[in-house]
């Protein structure tokens, strides 16, 4: 495949990390994260092989929901740094080649934002309409509290103004009225404002409740929210073609593929991107009984994203693992396997822990679902220290368990902070996967560590574009416990230019297994990706492809390509 075609569409084959600035470097030794801080260590997120930074929340803010209760939409929260040290950590990163996109909180503000402090003043006040109101909590509005544990109602009364406000989160958080053309308008100068600072696009949040309109008393006459969507990528657009929505959407398959646009037009004309929740969730199933079969017959239901759009493929974000999508006896199986202890559940839908303790360290499990995440179709998100197999600490309250700080040495501070940890936004880490045991400076110089294992996987799949580009399906292989899917891409005219074969092995026991490869034919010649010491393997005579693979093994074969030449695939 031509680099040509796939540079347009950069984020097709873009390997996304998501960091907390407040917990990646502190620049300044006051034991908070920063720009400056960051900004330094971007060249180890050019050696990992990073192409885009997704920020979380770095706006002003109170602090009462980590960061997503914003005082002000267009600042960089005085604790983070200055729009001067943004901006620097912006233009270094783009010198490393690697784009920055953050999150875009705009469904609610902060109580504490000028808009809500006016809107409450009274009932005439300018911004009374940027929020939603009702004399009374109406019978037909949302459903369903998202935060069980802090809050029993959508509804807060507020008693100076007479009515009840809605607030899809904390009650702290109120909802915008994405109704009022005036807060459409105002979430495009947001996005224009960030833009014209260097970002190639948002993380959108919640994306189905910042459409919602449910309960509203014109919710009749309303604009199709799906269009409103659809406007606000067309603008993004016009201030910078290149840029991208990813969005959170943890919904079922076919409502999940309407956020990327009409089905029936088959344009991707409203998110770029959506989260699979689903393929995530059923990855975790298929761990939990070490059989394939739940994830295969996610990526059969999944429907193909249009042209221009993909899914985004993740093994844990920076909220808890939800389990939401799981049945209750599926959800009660993973819990069991990976987070049997009360303290390590959150809201009865998930888990607060990352994936190398929930399988005791076990490198062989941890590479599996990494290789997942680099082989499944879509693009792969990387939430901050993954690429070390750091671990969580329990001690932490809710979802910061996952939120500690980044681990750079195996010193005190975990070369994150010069200060005292008491000063640390969250506890770091400690035991089996603290800093004295998983960190980068060590892993950095040892070539059989886990941060090693992840460069050579980011490698690999950014060499082979199949993987992110090509058309897929699942290949029989009669082992319940074994995944393999055939990726490929054609040449642009009626023929296939490459085709890459990734097995997975679920089991704790060695698989042998035989299936038929009709893409490479009998005496066909597939090229081991990731073992280059491996002479690779041979389809026999009778069309059987015959792959031994290793307890939790895996392998990437590429299907009768011979050694890389880029000057003949160009001029082919």
């Amino acid at each position: 495949m031509r680099l040509t075609r796939t540079s347009d569409l950069w984020w097709k084959n873009a390997v996304v990390y998501c960091l907390d600035v407040e917990t990646y470097q502190d620049g300044n030794g006051d034991g908070i994260g920063d720009f400056a801080g960051l900004t330094q260590r971007i060249d180890h997120l050019e050696r990992l092989g990073v192409t885009c930074v997704w920020l979380m929340p770095f706006y002003p803010t109170r602090e009462r929901d980590d960061g997503y209760d914003i005082t002000d939409f267009y600042g960089v929260d005085p604790r983070l740094g200055t729009l001067g040290d943004f901006t620097e950590f912006a233009r270094t990163a783009k010198d490393r080649g690697i784009r920055v996109i953050a999150d875009l909180v705009v469904n609610h503000t902060s109580e504490d934002h000028p808009w809500f402090k006016d809107a409450r003043s009274g009932r005439d006040s300018a911004h009374r309409d940027w929020y939603v109101w009702a004399d009374k909590p109406p019978e037909d509005g949302p459903k369903g509290v998202v935060f069980p544990d802090a809050e029993d109602s959508l509804w807060e009364y507020d008693k100076g103004s007479g009515q009840y406000y809605l607030h899809r989160f904390y009650k702290q958080q109120p909802d915008l009225n994405v109704a009022n053309p005036e807060v459409r308008d105002e979430i495009a100068r947001v996005m224009g404002f960030w833009t014209q600072l260097g970002l190639s696009g948002f993380r959108v949040d919640a994306v189905p409740f910042l459409l919602e309109t449910d309960g509203q008393a014109d919710s009749g006459a309303l604009p199709d929210p799906h269009e409103y969507l659809a406007d606000l990528r067309a603008f993004l657009g016009r201030r910078n073609g290149e840029a991208v929505l990813l969005g959170e959407v943890n919904l079922p398959y076919d409502d999940t593929a309407r956020f990327f646009g009409d089905p029936a037009s088959g344009r991707g004309d409203e998110l770029t991107m959506c989260f699979d929740f689903i393929a995530m969730q059923q990855m975790y199933l298929s761990m939990a009984r070490e059989d394939a079969g739940p994830l295969a017959a996610a990526l059969r239901d999944r429907p193909a994203a249009p042209r221009d759009a993909h899914w985004a493929t993740f093994v844990r974000n920076h909220d808890e693992l939800t389990l939401d999508k799981l049945s209750d006896a599926e959800r009660a199986e993973v819990v069991a396997s990976f987070g049997p202890d009360k303290n390590m559940q959150l809201y009865d839908r998930g888990l607060r822990r990352r994936l190398p303790p929930m399988v005791e360290g076990d490198r062989r499990r941890i590479e599996l679902a990494y290789s997942l995440l680099f082989t499944l179709p879509g693009t792969p998100v990387l939430f901050y220290g993954e690429e070390l197999g750091m671990g969580e600490n329990l001690a932490a309250e809710g979802r910061q368990a996952v939120r500690t700080p980044m681990q750079w040495t195996p010193e005190a501070g975990a070369g994150f902070s010069h200060a005292g940890p008491d000063a640390f936004p969250n506890p770091l880490t400690d035991g089996a996967f603290g800093p004295q045991k998983v960190n980068v400076y060590e892993q950095s110089r040892d070539p059989g560590s886990l941060l090693s294992r992840m460069r050579l996987f980011i490698e690999r799949y950014r060499e082979a574009p199949e993987l992110a580009w090509g058309d897929y399906h699942l290949v029989d292989t009669g082992e319940r416990a074994v995944l393999a899917h055939i990726a490929c891409t054609t040449d642009g005219t009626d023929g296939t230019d490459g085709t890459v074969l990734a097995m997975h092995n679920f089991a704790g026991g060695p698989v042998t297994v035989r299936l038929r490869l009709p893409e490479a034919g009998p005496g066909g010649r597939l090229m081991d990706l990731l073992d280059e010491g491996h002479a690779g393997l041979t389809v026999d005579d009778d069309g059987l492809l015959r792959v031994e693979l290793p307890a939790y093994g895996f392998r990437w074969l590429r299907v009768g390509t011979p050694a890389d030449d880029p000057v003949r695939v160009a001029a082919d």
